[in-house]
Formats: C-alpha cells, sequence, structure tokens
C-alpha cells in the first residue's frame, strides 16, 4: 500500500483541507514518504466553491463541507477513506448507516477477534486510515465510514455494509439527497465479487434477546448483521462461535450506556442520539423509562414523528434541552423547558423513579465540542464524578 501511495503523491503539489486528527495523520504519511513536490495546510478552511487551481491533490478531513449537489466532484479531491480504500489490498468490511455504524463496526472487529481473526478496526470509531498503513499485515480491516468520509470516494469496500439511511446532517448537505448519495458510495464502486449487506434485509430472528449483553430490538438486528458480515469476510468462520462472541460483546460509551443505578433508578447515557428514532429506540430499549431528556442542536430535522411517540407516552417526564427539545415538546404534557443539562439533571433527580435517558435527538455543536463531551459531563452531573 506504501508503495501505491508513494507513487500517487510522487510529485505532486498536495493542499491539506483541515488539521484535526486525519489532517495530521496525513501530514505525518507524507512527511515519511517524502515524495511531494509541495504539502500547504490550511488548518482554518473558510467555505468556498472555488477551490484553488494550483493543486493537483485536495486531501479533505471528513468534517470539511464542499457543499456540492449528488454526483458532482473536483477530481482533485480525496480523503484518507478513499485512498485507502483505493490502495489497500486486505480485506476490507466497510460499515455505515444514519445509525448503528459504531456500534455494528466494533461488532464484527469483537466476533473476528474472539474467533481467533487478526482484525483492525479504523475509519469514524477514531483511528485514521492512514495510521494503519504501514502495519496492516493480512488482518481483516474492519472500517466505520461516515457519510463525510465517503462522499469524496472513489472505490468501495471488499465488503459495504449499509445499515440505514434517516434524515441526518441536514446542515452539511444542500439536501438529503445529497446525504443520501454519499452513504449510498459505500457500494456504489463495488467490483463483481464483493458483497453488499443492507441493514433492512437481514433476519435477526436468530438472535436470542436474553443471551445478549446489548440492549434493544435494533441492537438484536445490528448483531445479525455484524455476524453476516464476519462470515462474508472470513467464509470459514462458525457461525455459533460469531453469536455466540456477539453476545459478550458490552457495547460502547454513549450508546444506550447505563452508567449508573443510584438510590434505584437507572440513569443511560445516550448521549450519540442525534435523530428521533434513536430516541424511540432507546425508550423501547429501557421500557422502565420514566424520564427522558431530549434537545440540542437544531438542524431543521423534522421531528414529527417523535413528538407523536411522545404524545402516546403520556407517563413519561419530558424534559427539554434548547434549542430543538423545545420544538420537541410543544404543546405535551409533563414537560420541562431546561436551562441546559445541569438545569435538566437536577429537575431529573427530583422526578424520576426507575430510569432516566439522556437521547437527545440532536447534535451537540454549539453546546458542547462533541457528542462524547456532552455524554461525560451528563455522567459527571448524575454521579459527581468528572470525566477530562
Amino acid at each position: 500500500m506504501l508503495q501505491k501511495l508513494y507513487h500517487f503523491f510522487l510529485n505532486k503539489k498536495i493542499l491539506l483541507l483541515g488539521f484535526g486528527l486525519e489532517g495530521q495523520s496525513t501530514l505525518g504519511l507524507l512527511n515519511k514518504l517524502n515524495c511531494a513536490e509541495s504539502v500547504t495546510v490550511w488548518e482554518k478552511y473558510h467555505h468556498t466553491t472555488d477551490l484553488p487551481p494550483e493543486y493537483d491533490i485536495i486531501i479533505k478531513s471528513p468534517g470539511i463541507p464542499l457543499f456540492k449537489r449528488a454526483g458532482e466532484s473536483d477530481p482533485r479531491v480525496t480523503g484518507q477513506a478513499d485512498l485507502f480504500l483505493r490502495f489497500c489490498e486486505n480485506c476490507v468490511v466497510g460499515i455505515t448507516g444514519t445509525k448503528g455504524k459504531s456500534t455494528t463496526s466494533a461488532l464484527v472487529h469483537h466476533i473476528l477477534t474472539e474467533c481467533g481473526i487478526t482484525s483492525k478496526l479504523i475509519g469514524n470509531i477514531g483511528v485514521p486510515p492512514f495510521d494503519i498503513a504501514e502495519d496492516s499485515g493480512d488482518d481483516v480491516i474492519v472500517m466505520e465510514l461516515s457519510c463525510h468520509q465517503l462522499e469524496y470516494v472513489q472505490a468501495s469496500p471488499k465488503i459495504a455494509v449499509l445499515l440505514n439511511i434517516y434524515e441526518e446532517h441536514l446542515d452539511h448537505y444542500i439536501d438529503f439527497d445529497h446525504y443520501k448519495y454519499a452513504k449510498e458510495n459505500i457500494y456504489r464502486f463495488q467490483k463483481s465479487g464483493d458483497v453488499l449487506i443492507r441493514g433492512e434485509e437481514v433476519n435477526s430472528g436468530f438472535v436470542n434477546a436474553d443471551k445478549a449483553k446489548l440492549r434493544g430490538t435494533h441492537n438484536l438486528h445490528n448483531i445479525a448483521v455484524a455476524v453476516k458480515a464476519a462470515q462474508s469476510a472470513v467464509g470459514t468462520l462458525d457461525e455459533n462461535a460469531a453469536v455466540q462472541a456477539a453476545y459478550r460483546f458490552g457495547g460502547l460509551p454513549h450508546r444506550l450506556e447505563l452508567f449508573a443505578e443510584l438510590n434505584g433508578v437507572k440513569w443511560v447515557n445516550d448521549s450519540i442520539s442525534t435523530i428521533p428514532a434513536a430516541v424511540i429506540a432507546a425508550a423501547e430499549a429501557f421500557p422502565e423509562t420514566d424520564t427522558l431528556i431530549i434537545g440540542g442542536m437544531d438542524r431543521g430535522i423534522d421531528y414529527s414523528t417523535l413528538t407523536e411517540f411522545l404524545r402516546n407516552r403520556p407517563e413519561l417526564n419530558l424534559i427539554a434541552l434548547p434549542d430543538s427539545g423545545f420544538k420537541v415538546i410543544e404543546g405535551l404534557p409533563n414537560a420541562y423547558k431546561a436551562r441546559d443539562l445541569t438545569d435538566a439533571v437536577a429537575h431529573a433527580k427530583k422526578v424520576t423513579k426507575r430510569c432516566c435517558v439522556l437521547s437527545p435527538a440532536a447534535a451537540s455543536y454549539g453546546f458542547y465540542k462533541n457528542f462524547e463531551e456532552r455524554g461525560n459531563h451528563f455522567k459527571a452531573l448524575v454521579t459527581g464524578v468528572f470525566i477530562e
């Protein structure tokens, strides 16, 4: 892979758009290869649809929006995900979806590892693909792919998993079709012999809810998809061993995370929740829930399905956070408008008898750096133990 990247970058003028985790990783690899004519870093990128013409290759960090329509692109624009998928010779299991992609990716990696198959977990889950460019060996690569990483890819993984597509990230894309188009790049460039697994087509009837550590019907489905993906990557994988390994998986932080039980009250952190469907899934995963904390950045998502769901659950104590939470609870009984998360938790401690779930159905931006910071603040407010 390094040899292919060397020839791709050789004598090229390269622009890095963004200098976060991926940008720094890219610069590190370029410095190591030492083959480009020049490398320029735009750490703070001010949006423009006109990219500078003097560069041969523009490597975009995932979070940088260019606001092109579905199918439009500047052929110079690429990213780590694209280059990894183009040049990596390993079996790559790529996983995307509006919800569930981190859990399913971690599940596939867990199943493979537990069954004695060497595997690496990279991508949107926090490991830039180039970080393993020198050390992929013969491992199966499990790659979580966000819409932002997929937007400019020109190659697809050998095993592509598309879990679902819901309305999301409309602050980044021109419209839903543009967002959907980016997601569908997970399979758009597949070759003969490659495998596409669509989440809605997978039967999860064989998964025993009583044996799984993960809660919720959606997670039983994630287990079924993960088992199928692992088997597609390694044809000799024993199905029963894979299923048993999946049952032992305890989940990831900030995803239906039951982190405390204090004075008989359960506290669940579902800060990853950014869409209405996630809140509904959370309430169904914990049927004992009597308090829901919702709301965050308003990105213009349609909340009517969530409002209707909550209208039919009058027993719930609803605690709304600005801005979107106030829109959701309009006209609903048992709703409290909190000033912020501190106020929300203080009120929850007064009214909750069985289980309180933070499931915002909204992004954290504008209030927190990311969903992890929001989730950690929630846990700290509940337990008094602060996490850096």
